[in-house]
């Protein structure tokens, strides 16, 4: 794996943007200079972050969703190397 995060993220498995090894390493977003932690999708060369609106939910029991637009950066939380196995 590389040092930086992808491009384009989800955590919703149906996006095609989803990444389960991404995740699990644990991604930080900083969105126009302020570190948020209830982003759901993000496009850093789009510009741009989905977060919940609210408690609302669509018909079929998913968060709806709002695109916000500006800076975003992103960056793993944790390192890509697992740590050696002790005997």
């Amino acid at each position: 794996m590389t040092d930086t995060p992808p491009d384009h993220l989800s955590i919703d498995p149906s996006s095609p943007h989803f990444d389960v090894d991404v995740l699990r390493r644990g991604v930080g977003i900083k969105f126009r200079g302020v570190e948020r932690r209830d982003v759901e999708e993000y496009s850093i060369s789009e510009g741009w972050v989905r977060v919940q609106a609210g408690k609302t939910v669509d018909r079929k029991g998913k968060p709806l969703l709002i695109k916000l637009k500006g800076p975003v950066e992103a960056w793993f939380e944790q390192s890509g190397e697992e740590p050696a196995a002790e005997a």
